[in-house]
């Protein structure tokens, strides 16, 4: 079910995080994963771990990779970052900052793999988005409009590329408990002087039915059946993981 065997993979910010996650479980079903991330010491460490190639790259630079052709199997677009500000005192190079890296840059590669893609006959583009792709949250302004963003372009894809034999599908996260998660949590329960656990329950689980943070691993495994050949028919659609949050 989770064979990758001859695909290569190529994961944005696959260094840390959920795209180290997504690159581990990508190469212990057999792909050969391209770890692209612009720490290149990280991408070359978990590249050398899991027995894949390491690519640094700057992703916010898209100018720079338009045009380029890039020959694999699989895409996963998973590289972001996180500003909070009021709209009206958001700085507008980290408004453009996020919309390039988690919008721009997802459109550019998605260009560059589909030629041969669709040459082929199969391929599989996977669009980390967010819940906030699917809901709205105050001064993230910047990250839902690109998360949203990213779920037009997901659909889009899917439409173009899909009679070629190529589905493009989304996986949208609410909280994940990756490092930097962890570290807000930290920070929040020093900051406002309660146990960690009750940030959890009142910050992270506010919106959740569910009492529990997803895991790296949790994420991962929906990608990998969507990077298989069970998932086929899966095409423009929004795998959530937030333990209820859009059900409300």
């Amino acid at each position: 079910m989770g064979d990758l065997t001859n695909r290569r993979a190529l994961v944005t910010g696959g260094a840390s995080g959920l795209g180290k996650a997504i690159s581990q479980a990508f190469a212990d079903a057999g792909a050969t994963v391209i770890v692209a991330d612009v720490n290149a010491e990280s991408a070359e460490a978990v590249a050398e771990e899991i027995g894949g190639e390491a690519w640094t790259v700057n992703l916010a630079d898209t100018s720079a990779l338009d045009g380029i052709d890039l020959d694999v199997d699989i895409l996963v677009n998973n590289a972001g970052i996180q500003r909070i500000h009021p709209i009206t005192e958001f700085p507008l190079e980290e408004w453009r900052l996020i919309n390039t890296l988690m919008l721009e840059a997802p459109f550019v590669l998605t260009k560059a793999v589909l030629p041969k893609m669709c040459e082929r006959g199969w391929g599989r583009i996977i669009n980390l988005s967010s819940v906030h792709g699917l809901r709205a949250s105050a001064n993230k302004s910047a990250y839902v409009a690109a998360k949203h963003g990213l779920m037009g372009l997901t659909k889009t894809t899917a439409l173009e590329a899909g009679p070629h034999g190529v589905t493009c599908n989304a996986i949208n996260p609410g909280y994940v408990l990756t490092p930097l998660v962890k570290g807000q949590i930290a920070d929040q329960a020093k900051t406002n002087g309660i146990s960690e656990d009750e940030v959890i329950e009142k910050v992270f689980l506010g919106h959740s039915a569910v009492p529990k943070l997803a895991e790296p691993e949790d994420v991962a495994a929906i990608a990998l059946f969507l990077a298989g050949k069970h998932a086929d028919l899966i095409n423009g659609s929004a795998h959530s993981i937030d333990g209820g949050w859009t059900s409300a």
